[in-house]
This record gives structure tokens, sequence and C-alpha cells, in this order.
């Protein structure tokens, strides 16, 4: 299978890379300024302004609704191994990718939506989503319960008449605290006494129905993620039309499937890019920092450290990965499937599967095809040499100004 970029892909990664060297790395220091300003004011969890005034930019250049494939509400939608590389290069500035209306957890709701929605309920609240007029949450997981293992999930939606009532409490809802949060799509039991994957439901909520209450943020090591937060939420006897229900009541699994197939694809190729930022970032510093009378870059052990580092992300970026990114996107899962039409190993398989631990990198080496070696075979003074002919450290130590 060739994984070439198409000519279509070349030419909107690099109005995506163009728009990103002028628009978005230099607002980063404004944008994290506006979160400081709002919180010392007394209210962290106002949008950023700097969000709101490059969007119409990202329209107007072609670069809104990437991530939504086969929708003729999205023309411009990518399939999902045209957007990886759209993902990876988002994914190198945290806030970036909700510019271009790409943000989880609006893209996973819009897909959902798009997938399995009335069509009332899409003109409702898909239309306005891909406007980008107003975003989202998603609600399944519970405070009592183990909630990964969804079965688990006790929030009861039970149907009354020409209405459903909504009754539990959700938590680590992601995007809830945003005040353009506008909606909800909940996941809750609407028959305990089905089979075990159909006794789950979803259905919208707005969030602003009646016994809808945000209770509080919650924090991960004293950070609350505002303005976009992660909210505990309570509902009381909510209720919403019949009409709400998505697919039909029992289909939640289904539905869980396929929301998480191509989200986990785009949180894994925004983390890439994240990744080999920070890598770039590694090598400029210690480029420009001196340890016992020389650069940090010829000290051994920081060869070492960022050996180990490129290592894992070179095979993050390999063709393997790409091949079986496309695999996933067809509706493949386990891993005897992945094999079976990627014609890699099994071995080579759970490696990518497991986002390519170093261990698992080190111990199964002669599963490995070339394209995985190690560094090391070819000197790891490449990696600290690239920034004299890599274009993305050479942007790096200039936005950086050789800090």
């Amino acid at each position: 299978m060739n994984f070439d970029y198409t000519d279509k892909v070349k030419d909107m990664r690099e109005r995506l890379l163009a728009f990103m060297e002028e628009h978005i790395y230099p607002n980063e220091g404004r944008f994290f300024a506006e979160i400081a300003a709002n919180r010392a004011q007394g209210n962290p969890w106002i949008p950023t302004t700097i969000i709101e005034e490059l969007k119409p930019k990202a329209r107007a250049a072609g670069l809104w609704n990437l991530f939504l494939p086969r929708s003729p509400r999205a023309p411009e939608g990518l399939s999902n191994l045209e957007y990886a590389p759209m993902c990876e290069i988002m994914g190198r500035v945290p806030f970036a990718a909700e510019v271009f209306n790409c943000s989880a957890p609006d893209t996973g709701n819009m897909e959902t939506l798009e997938r399995y929605a009335s069509e009332a309920l899409k003109d409702e609240w898909l239309e306005p989503l891909l406007r980008g007029e107003f975003r989202s949450a998603f609600l399944m997981t519970e405070p009592e319960v183990a909630s990964s293992d969804a079965t688990n999930i006790q929030c009861r939606i039970e149907r009354d008449g020409d209405e459903y009532v909504i009754n539990g409490r959700k938590w680590w809802s992601s995007g809830a605290g945003d005040p353009r949060c506008a909606v909800y799509i909940v996941m809750g039991k609407t028959n305990p006494d089905a089979a075990r994957h159909s006794q789950q439901s979803m259905i919208v909520v707005p969030s602003g129905a009646k016994g809808v209450e945000v209770v509080r943020p919650l924090s991960v090591f004293g950070y609350d993620d505002a303005p976009h937060g992660h909210m505990e939420v309570d509902f009381i006897d909510v209720r919403v039309p019949a009409s709400n229900m998505l697919l039909g009541e029992g289909r939640g699994f289904e539905i869980a499937q396929g929301r998480l197939g191509p989200g986990r694809i785009h949180h894994c190729m925004r983390l890439i890019g994240l990744a080999e930022r920070t890598l770039e970032k590694m090598c400029v510093r210690t480029r420009n920092r001196v340890a016992f009378g020389k650069p940090v870059s010829e000290q051994t052990v920081t060869q070492e450290r960022i050996d180990r580092f490129a290592e894992v992300l070179k095979a993050l970026a390999s063709p393997a990965r790409l091949r079986i990114v496309n695999i996933l996107a067809r509706g493949e899962r386990t891993v005897t499937e992945l094999c079976e039409r990627s014609g890699l190993k099994q071995s080579l398989v759970s490696q990518q599967l497991k986002q390519l631990r170093l261990s698992d990198v080190v111990q199964r080496r002669k599963d490995v095809p070339k394209v995985f070696y190690s560094l090391r075979e070819k000197n790891v003074i490449n990696v600290l040499n690239c920034l004299n002919s890599c274009g993305c450290c050479k942007a790096e130590t200039r936005r950086n100004g050789n800090e």
C-alpha cells in the first residue's frame, strides 16, 4: 500500500504549516496570558479572545472541519489517513485544534451526531457545532463505579410518555466547564434487564435543561484546565424529548465504538506532534546551554537520552504505524485482524497498539524492520545535527530566540 501524501494532502499540509507559523506560534504567549489574566480577575472560565479571532481566519483559509469524512455537511472533511498528518501538526500547540474546529470532545460529538442522529437533531445541534457557534461535552464516566468498564454505568434514562427522564451523576466531563458548552451526549442505562452490552443508550441533552447542575471542576495535580474544564455534573429528573435518543435504546455500545475509533487516532496523532516539538525544543536547549565547560549537547548522557526519545518517535512515525491507522479506520480492531490485513508480525502490531513503549522496542528488536532500528546505529549526533538541516528545528530555534 502506498502511504505517500496525495497532492491534496500535500497542499493542505503546506497551508496548515503556514497558518501555524503566521497565526498559532506567535500567539501562544497571548493565549496563556489571557487565561492568567482571567484567573487573576476571579474567573478563569472566560473563553480566550485569541481563539475566536483566529477561527474566521482558519475557515477562510479552508482549514475548517477537516476531521469529518464523507459528510455533505462538511465537504472539506478528510479521511482518517489524510487527516492524520494534519492532526500531527495541530498537536504541536495544545490549543491549536480548536482554531480549526477540530478539537475534542466536539469532534467526537459531531461524528456521533452525523452518524447516528436524526436529521432534526443534526439541524438543531450538529450544524451550529460545525459552524463553531458553541461547544459540547460527552458524559459517560461516573464517580460511583469503575467507568472504564462502561457496563458499570448506573445513570438511568427512563421512558415516560414522549420524554426520557435522566437521573445520575457524571464526572470528568471534559468541556462542560466552558460557558459556550450548549449540549451534552450522555450515556446511561435504559434497560437493566437486557443483555450486558444492550443495557446502555446515548441521548442528547441540552446543557441548560432543568435539573442539570454543574457541581464543580475537577483538577489533575492542581490544574483545572480552564477554560475547558473537566466537570462533575448532576442530573436530577432531567426531561428531554424521546426523539433525542440516538439510534435507539440499547445501542450505546455500538455508538461508543464508532465514536472511539477515530477519536483515538486523533489523540495519538496530536500527541505525536507534541512529542516531536518537545524533541526539537530539547535539541535547541542542549545546543545553547553550557555545563562543565562544553555544550550540554556534547554530554554523552544527554545524547543517550535524546537518542532514546528519538528512537520511540521514529517508531511511532513509521510506515507500519500508518498502515495500522489505515486498517483501524476501515473497522478491523483485534490484533489478529491487524496482522492479517497489514502483513506485520503480531509482536510489531502489539508494539504499535501499546504506543511503542521503549521496553517493547528494545526487547523485540529482532521483529522490527529496518525503519525501527535504533538511531544509535547511525550515530546519535545526527539527531543533534538535524538543527543544521531540519526546517522544524530551525523554526523552533527561531521561535525560541536561541533560548
